[in-house]
């Protein structure tokens, strides 16, 4: 018996887990588009990001972490702009309709969405190679939005959670972390760092709830997919300043520490990117208030760098002219 695009629709992904009503919402999942309705002194965000088989995420990852860390991603860069989530779409193209991996994948994006109260108000589907493409919608108040310009010499650079556990993560399944060059054979770990390493590729978690509560006291953000020489960089370049970061400050997990060598744990955090956390700036008299937001989330937040007059971003101590950040048109990497 063939499955029908629109039996795939109802059955995976017009649920009630994935379909959350939302007074914002006029019109949902099921139409030939949504309608959404904007607060007033609301601005709308968006975002859009394409996870591909082979490149994002291994072609034969359980389909549940596929799934929760698609939206987790994308929700990622809502966290950077102190966005509240409300909804998101979803294009997916498929090489079947197998429930063996529908059932689980939508499970995946359940969890996740209704963690962010972020319902699914509508998308497309195609036959073809596994690809996913989401595309996030959030509010904030009207001009207070975060912006990769605004850092200014003086400031701080701050980093959420721990720095390299996500290209670690993708080392330890088998694959290059993409800038880092960086490889984890599995067998050789311990299973208690390669489960952490797992997670944290898998299901990396947005920082939402800091980025709404500590927006006031932020100047410049931006969220870390590409590694932080690659992703500061974008900070210096829009703020036109420069950023000196202070590798002996850089916050790895016990994991990292007791599993991975020192340089491993370097190239990750520098190059390797996928973990997701918020790299900011911020003036050095909001250090207390920032400390105390992040300590009331049981978050790690580490001062790992200042902005500085001039350009670019150095890491004193650091030789890493060969070492790149990642870019998908450029061979493999960039400088």
């Amino acid at each position: 018996m063939s499955t029908s695009e629109q039996d795939i629709i109802r059955r995976y992904f017009a649920m009630p887990e994935l379909a959350l009503p939302r007074a914002e919402i006029e019109l949902g999942i099921g139409d030939d588009a949504a309608v959404l309705r904007i607060p007033q002194g609301r601005y709308l965000v968006t975002s859009t990001d394409v996870l591909t088989a082979g490149t994002h995420f291994p072609a034969d990852a359980p389909a549940e972490s596929v799934g929760s860390r698609a939206l987790a991603v994308n929700l990622s860069d809502l966290a950077a702009m102190a966005a509240e989530p409300l909804c998101f779409t979803l294009a997916l193209t498929l090489p079947s309709a197998d429930p063996d991996w529908l059932e689980p994948f939508s499970r995946g994006l359940a969890q996740v969405a209704g963690a962010h109260r972020c319902p699914l108000v509508g998308g497309d589907l195609s036959l073809g190679p596994l690809q996913i493409a989401i595309q996030v919608h959030g509010l904030c108040e009207a001009g207070r939005e975060l912006r990769r310009g605004g850092a200014a010499p003086g400031q701080g650079v701050y980093i959420t959670g721990h720095a390299g556990d996500g290209a670690l993560g993708l080392a330890s399944l088998g694959l290059e972390a993409r800038g880092a060059r960086l490889r984890l054979p599995p067998d050789e770990l311990p299973p208690d760092c390669r489960a952490h390493f797992h997670a944290a590729f898998y299901n990396p978690t947005p920082r939402i709830e800091f980025a709404l509560a500590a927006a006031p006291f932020i100047a410049s953000a931006i969220d870390v997919s590409d590694g932080l020489l690659g992703d500061a960089g974008h900070l210096a370049a829009a703020s036109e300043a420069g950023i000196v970061l202070d590798a002996g400050a850089l916050p790895y997990s016990p994991a990292a520490r007791r599993c991975a060598g020192k340089q491993s744990r370097l190239r990750a955090a520098l190059c390797g990117g996928d973990d997701y956390e918020l790299c900011f700036t911020s003036d050095p008299a909001n250090e207390s208030q920032l400390m105390a937001i992040a300590a009331g989330l049981v978050l790690p937040l580490t001062r790992i760098g200042e902005v500085i007059a001039g350009e670019g971003v150095h890491c004193p101590g650091v030789e890493s002219s060969g070492w790149l950040s990642f870019d998908h048109f450029s061979g493999a990497d960039q400088g």
